[in-house]
């Protein structure tokens, strides 16, 4: 019983010495934290994402992603870029007719680009949210 006593009371009192008011430090220097890197809210990219497409926790689809576009006025390319940013494009001088989703990013003309996400965006089904 002593024993647990005298363990109990040192556990008790390391604690309690390891509170301190100063912040951790490195020689001279404070500890800092660092900021992940990414987008910052005044940036033109973070302008261009929905709110709803980079929520914390585990990542989401490209059909949530291309679905949350739609929530952007039509025809802008603020829309344009939402969908750039899920699919990122890569232009083609002769591009085949697009098959899939991804076959949108081979088209040259925005308004082309635009028009195919649109069409494959509003044909997904939606989704359940969890």
């Amino acid at each position: 019983m002593r024993m647990i006593l005298a363990v109990a009371a040192v556990l008790y009192s390391a604690s309690a010495f390891a509170q301190t008011d100063k912040p951790p430090m490195v020689g001279d220097k404070p500890l800092v934290q660092v900021k992940p890197k990414g987008t910052k809210a005044g940036t033109k990219e973070a302008a261009a994402k929905p709110a709803s497409a980079a929520p914390k926790g585990k990542p989401q689809s490209i059909a949530v992603r291309l679905q949350a576009c739609l929530d952007i006025d039509d025809g802008t390319k603020d829309r344009l870029n939402c969908y750039d940013a899920v699919i990122p494009p890569a232009p083609k001088p002769k591009a085949p007719k697009a098959k899939g989703v991804a076959d949108c990013r081979f088209l040259k003309e925005e308004d082309e680009r635009l028009a195919c996400f649109n069409g494959f965006a509003e044909s997904i089904p939606k989704l359940p949210k969890s």
